[in-house]
């Protein structure tokens, strides 16, 4: 296990670095992320470069067996450059430039800026490609955190191009946007502008472009820092720092490039549920790269600086939060930062080593954090998990944009499915539509309103091959150009789950923030399922009666069975579930989308109907279970005692395990068989 954090030396005087390397071994830390925003440090002028530093401690480093995750530096431009090359300031939709005074103030597409950190990139290499201490490399960091999109004349330019390239003619773009609407016609490709702020609303299919080529954008960046690292001779690993579900970026196309997948994740201890939020993160940063361990980069030791209000972890919750990256494929655990700063916008932020020193609480848990990790034995990072969930990022561009029928927040949605599911025990992968699905016994499908023809192709193959597949409203309604297919919607899976849907029926949203509890919204004339400002329709069905939300779609069975009604509202009495046998599967649709408690009762029905069996039955849901291999990792995410009825072996005593009780924030790791009862 790798264990440690992002060390900022050059923040302190030199004469602190030999205690930093003195308490990082005390700790138990034996990785460090060295150089990040190091920029000006290196590269005092263009020009001239200053490496005795850091020459210095990566030998000190290297002397006390620690081992360095190298940084680019790229990613926060010194003040001379902002000042000698004010064009490579990124743009907002509003052409204000951002300017510099914090971090990640470029543009991706300025040529200055890629000449200016190539040359940056080249000569880092070139002088650290063999160092001793350097075992793995981190470029830029947190690719779009700050700036997710650039409107810039650099964006423009790179757009053109990257049109051009795609559609080869302008007559192509048109047709793929449908721009005979609004009398929007391009002759030529200089003509396209990026998204920026217009009158209303924009092209849709200009706007998903421009997503996509921002993600690509970005992604250039990063292959061209590569490979120069590459190029210098350099073996070792080398990636980026993801940011869990990060809207911009397409993380299933990132991870093709990338090494070993790390992520940032900073649950919110005020959240008593966000332990499910950072369950879904590990689970897709595992499923990004199936059979590649990987790395939480960053996580807070307390308190974070950058909410409105930032509340510390409980006594034992850095320790159980840990436990979970590691039970869900994790091989390194990594804090922002080493040291907590004195100065600067994150010196609120926690740290392994406080501002109080170490007669601390969180002192005393990272000395005690880092022992444990270094006796945990090697393990599997497979799942093996039956169930997955459908998670495509081209999707969430096209449903995030505006005029639909009402508005869905995808990622959200999506992360409630997926809290549904984990509340219930059973292991959880994360799959694009075109993946193989063939592992299998269950694949949902949540609010995919973008489908391609090849997705669509790929889910009707699953099912016909004996899987079960739950669709839920809105999905299956437009293309890969976001627009509407011929005959119709749901095309694309109208045979693989026999039905067609005419209406999408909108209902009144839930209210901000209830997190589909909400009982009507404010104006509505009815909080119930009835009558104008309809804010649900129930559902009854084989798991009893659910309330369904945001939509109460009116579909037509076309040879699937109708195992479920709406009872209230316009729809009452009218089909709400289907079922339909396609090959040696099924197919299910459920016409809306439910509140919390009827998603885990109809996934609850579905697991069932598939044959998915918990990891262990009965288990309190403050108790989460996640499967590597052949170890089980139990964590008590609650705040009371739990008893739980589990036999294996203890991973770090090896005592024989037949039952126990577990404080809040305990957790274990124990080698066992898997929920079907065959050595895992």
């Amino acid at each position: 296990m790798y264990y440690g954090g992002d060390y900022n030396p050059e923040q302190w005087p030199e004469e602190i670095w030999p205690e930093d390397v003195r308490l990082m071994q005390e700790a138990g830390v034996n990785f460090v992320s060295l150089g990040i925003f190091s920029w000006a440090k290196i590269q005092p002028a263009e020009g001239e470069f200053e490496w005795g530093w850091l020459d210095r401690i990566l030998e000190l480093l290297h002397g006390g067996g620690i081992q360095v995750n190298l940084a680019t530096a790229t990613a926060s431009p010194p003040p001379w450059a902002s000042q000698k090359y004010p064009e490579m300031l990124p743009c907002d939709e509003n052409g204000v430039v951002y300017g510099p005074g914090s971090r990640q103030h470029y543009a991706p597409s300025s040529p200055i800026y890629r000449r200016l950190a190539a040359e940056l990139v080249h000569k880092l290499a070139a002088r650290y490609a063999n160092h001793p201490a350097v075992v793995m490399w981190h470029v830029n960091n947190e690719y779009g955190c700050h700036v997710n999109y650039d409107y810039s004349d650099n964006a423009r330019d790179a757009f053109q191009r990257w049109l051009q390239k795609k559609y080869g003619t302008i007559d192509a773009l048109n047709a793929a946007w449908g721009t005979a609407f609004w009398s929007q016609i391009y002759t030529s490709f200089d003509q396209v502008l990026p998204p920026r702020k217009a009158p209303t609303s924009l092209n849709p299919g200009g706007a998903l472009d421009f997503k996509r080529f921002t993600s690509d954008a970005l992604l250039e960046l990063y292959v061209m820092e590569r490979d120069i690292i590459r190029a210098a001779g350099a073996t070792q690993p080398v990636s980026t720092n993801f940011m869990g579900a990060f809207p911009p970026l397409d993380y299933w196309r990132w991870a093709q490039e990338i090494d070993v997948i790390t992520d940032d994740n900073y649950p919110d201890p005020n959240d008593p549920e966000s332990f499910r939020a950072s369950a879904f993160a590990r689970d897709l940063m595992r499923s990004l790269k199936p059979g590649t361990p990987w790395l939480l980069m960053e996580q807070s030791t307390g308190a974070l600086n950058w909410r409105p209000t930032n509340a510390p972890k409980a006594p034992g919750q850095m320790a159980a939060l840990s436990a979970q990256a590691v039970g869900h494929g994790a091989d390194g655990i990594m804090f922002f930062q080493w040291r907590q700063a004195r100065r600067g916008s994150e010196k609120f932020h926690s740290a392994m080593l406080p501002q109080a020193g170490t007669d601390t609480r969180i002192w005393r848990e990272v000395t005690e954090l880092g022992a444990t990790l270094a006796d945990l034995p090697a393990m599997a990072p497979e799942s093996g998990a039956r169930v997955a969930v459908v998670f495509d990022w081209e999707n969430w561009w096209a449903l995030s944009n505006p005029d639909h029928p009402v508005v869905l927040d995808y990622g959200h949605l999506v992360q409630r499915w997926y809290a549904a599911l984990h509340a219930q025990h059973v292991s959880i992968d994360f799959v694009q539509p075109t993946t193989d699905l063939s592992a299998y016994s269950l694949v949902v499908v949540p609010q995919l309103y973008l489908l391609t023809d090849a997705g669509a192709r790929n889910l009707a193959g699953y099912t016909a091959n004996g899987g079960h597949l739950l669709v839920s409203a809105f999905t299956d309604v437009v293309d890969h150009d976001d627009a509407f297919r011929d005959n119709g919607f749901l095309v694309g899976l109208r045979d693989t789950l026999g039905i067609t849907v005419e209406e999408f029926g909108a209902l009144v949203p839930p209210s901000a923030g209830s997190g589909g509890h909400s009982a009507g919204d404010p104006g509505s004339a009815a909080a119930g399922g009835t009558g104008p400002g309809q804010t649900y329709s129930t559902v009854s069905g084989p798991f009893g009666d659910l309330r369904g939300e945001y939509l109460a779609e009116e579909i037509h069975p076309r040879g699937a069975e109708v195992i479920g009604t709406f009872t209230d509202g316009r729809l009452a009495g009218h089909p709400a579930l289907t079922r339909n046998p396609h090959g040696r599967g099924a197919g299910v649709y459920l016409a809306t989308i439910p509140d919390d408690a009827g998603m885990k009762a109809v996934l609850g029905w579905a697991l069932q109907e598939a044959g998915v069996q918990a990891e262990l039955p009965g288990l309190s849901p403050w108790i989460e279970t996640a499967r590597r291999g052949d170890v089980l990792t139990l964590i008590n995410h609650g705040n009371q005692k739990q008893s739980i009825d589990v036999q294996g072996t203890d991973i770090l005593t090896g005592t024989t395990v037949n039952g126990m009780k577990m404080e809040p924030f305990a957790w274990r790791m124990l080698r066992t068989s898997d929920p079907d009862g065959q050595d895992a």
